[in-house]
């Protein structure tokens, strides 16, 4: 039986004007691939297929220009970039491709044969074999990029037998149909099959279904199921460090792309330095601007030889970054897509681009710089060692969020050893010191990261390692929790109130498992043991 799913937007009084390029620019994502998802923006004549029960109908070309197919396209590709599947503007490649390996995904102003919906796509019709399209309706999303790409990928994932990803209260009462997601800024999420359009970063996702709250659906299980002929990518770097791939710099730089195809995949990288150098390197999804609708959150960590130095991962940004100086030796960086406080890391995949320098560093005529901290009831307090020849004329203590972007706390005078700040909310801060000399040369210190322990900011487990299927959760409100195996099978849920809570079920075995705290605002997660 052929099931129809259909994706329904608000229509807004808005109005829009472009010129319509002529010819629409062809691109490929993966040509080599077999299967084969086609974005046809030029319009299209629509006959025998499942659509046309009244007989049928031309849809008209959109009204984009060609940068905001580009745009478009880019953005689908990176969602389907882990797969062995061509995203194509090319109708060529539509032709060529197994009849029952493609869809024609229709962008198009025509909407009123069908009714105020932003798409509309047959379940499973990737594998039909009979041509008949899904359909993404431009006018209705206000020629919006960032919706159009969002439509489009969702209604392609329909044809692939997905369906939306959906929410519930914590008594499993349905909340919404569609996901809509948590957070805001660069790192606010929302699933691809839920709705994706007031997100930033939107994913595959493995959450329940409008068909109950413990009917999980794999998003990424159901796209590479054998009936689609839709494999994963191979793995493109060796994550071994007797198999490390090694790269050098060449005019003082390097640059590499990858890709992180599955949830288990991490890439390692070693580089050799000659003498003593500053060294940046930058991991960044590979995104249109803005990093607008990227899957992939990286955290970066770098390795003296064999050692773990420091893992690089903003909580609030979905690319990493390294600042540092480094003796001559050889090193290891890995890549790796991670969850954050909003999502896991199931569907943290697609493209990344890797940029690193080396700097003359010379020798400093400062014997040492160093920034420690501590919390005494929720104050900060800073002190640090400067052990120079010459003299501080300038002493600025900075902070950050997210270890890129510093800006100055306060100046304190030039002999001062200790600052003491009260943050106003209990975010990490982050911070280092500026130090100016009196001959003109300007430092930084190390960094370090302080966040307020005498309040607690989120639900807890006392105890990692639990007995009975017996939690205790110091919690500081009302949120709500759900349990789940490491399969990702939903177990449990519930509300805890302020204070600590006891939380018993029969289900919770001997095994790991991951709780989960929700608010309207955002989620995170915590493992657990039971034994």
């Amino acid at each position: 039986m052929k099931s129809l799913i259909k994706t329904i937007l608000p229509v807004l009084l808005c109005v829009f004007s472009f010129t319509l390029n002529a010819q629409v620019p062809i691109l490929n994502s993966h040509s080599s691939a077999a299967p084969v998802i086609f974005l046809d923006f030029d319009g299209h004549y629509v006959s025998g297929t499942s659509w046309n029960y009244n007989g049928p109908f031309n849809c008209e070309p959109t009204t984009l220009n060609n940068d905001q197919i580009v745009k478009i396209f880019n953005n689908v590709a990176e969602d389907y970039s882990p797969f062995n599947i061509n995203v194509t503007t090319d109708s060529t490649k539509y032709w060529s491709a197994p009849p029952k390996q493609r869809i024609r995904v229709v962008l198009t102003v025509s909407s009123s044969w069908y009714g105020s919906a932003g798409g509309v796509a047959y379940t499973n019709s990737f594998t039909w074999g009979d041509n008949t399209p899904c359909f993404v309706f431009t006018q209705l999303l206000q020629n919006n990029v960032k919706n159009i790409s969002e439509a489009a990928a969702h209604e392609a994932g329909h044809t692939l037998g997905l369906r939306h990803q959906a929410t519930y209260d914590a008594n499993c009462n349905l909340v919404s149909s569609y996901n809509t997601g948590v957070g805001s800024g660069e790192a606010g999420w929302a699933p691809i099959m839920g709705v994706g359009y007031y997100r930033n970063s939107t994913t595959w996702h493995q959450g329940p279904g409008p068909y109950g709250c413990t009917s999980l659906q794999s998003d990424l299980a159901i796209i590479t199921d054998a009936r689609n002929g839709i494999t994963y990518k191979n793995d493109d770097y060796n994550e071994s460090f007797q198999q490390v791939t090694t790269v050098a710099f060449s005019n003082r730089k390097f640059e590499i792309e990858g890709m992180i195809s599955t949830s288990d995949d991490k890439d390692l990288f070693k580089f050799t330095l000659s003498n003593q150098r500053r060294v940046k390197i930058s991991a960044v999804p590979t995104n249109v601007a803005g990093i607008s609708g990227t899957n992939l959150d990286i955290a970066l960590e770098l390795y003296n030889n064999k050692t773990k130095i420091n893992t690089y991962n903003p909580a609030a940004t979905l690319s990493a970054s390294i600042d540092t100086i480094l003796s001559a030796g050889t090193y290891h960086i890995l890549i790796d897509g991670v969850g954050n406080g909003f999502t896991t890391e199931y569907g943290s995949l697609g493209p990344y681009l890797i940029a690193a320098e080396e700097i003359d560093f010379t020798i400093l005529p400062l014997r040492k710089l160093v920034l420690s901290g501590s919390i005494q009831q929720d104050v900060h307090k800073l002190n640090w060692i400067i052990d120079a020849d010459e003299t501080v004329k300038q002493l600025v203590v900075e902070v950050s969020n997210d270890g890129r972007n510093f800006t100055p706390l306060a100046e304190t005078a030039s002999d001062a050893l200790y600052y003491n700040y009260r943050p106003s909310s209990t975010s990490p801060v982050i911070y280092r010191l500026n130090v100016t000399f009196n001959d003109g040369n300007q430092y930084y210190s190390n960094m370090i990261t302080l966040r307020n322990q005498g309040n607690i900011y989120k639900p807890q487990i006392m105890g990692n390692i639990i007995s009975n299927g017996e939690l205790r959760i110091n919690s500081p409100g009302n949120y709500l929790y759900t349990v789940y195996s490491v399969n990702g099978n939903q177990l449990a849920s519930g509300r805890l109130t302020n204070g600590i809570n006891q939380v018993q079920h029969t289900q919770i075995t001997k095994g790991v498992y991951v709780i989960k705290y929700i608010t309207d605002q955002e989620e995170w997660s915590e493992k657990f043991i039971s034994h």
